[in-house]
């Protein structure tokens, strides 16, 4: 009876690691410098405790790629501009 309980605590250690392991922060490799008439999307995730900083995902489309999602810094100045940007184009209602 000890073995089965403690092969169940096992297991149900190892799924919450795995369960885990899915809500890292995604942002861990930021992106490249981006055009803004690409921009398809744009998110904002707030910090988690397991991220150091906001993540902000890019959704771009180009005739050659496709649609791509990136990763930006947001501590970097183009990316700022960036976000500027988008919320006064969202807001002309386009």
């Amino acid at each position: 009876m000890k073995l089965l309980t403690a092969a169940l605590l096992l297991l149900l250690i190892a799924m919450c690691i795995v369960s885990a392991e899915g809500v890292k922060c995604k942002c861990s490799r930021k992106g490249p410098k981006i055009r803004f008439s690409n921009v398809r999307k744009l998110e904002i995730k707030p910090r988690y405790p397991f991220c150091v900083e906001e993540m902000i995902i890019v959704t771009l489309w180009t005739r050659v790629r496709g649609e791509q999602q990136h990763c930006l810094n947001p501590k970097r100045q183009n990316t700022v501009r960036l976000l500027k940007w988008y919320r006064v184009w969202k807001e002309k209602g386009r």
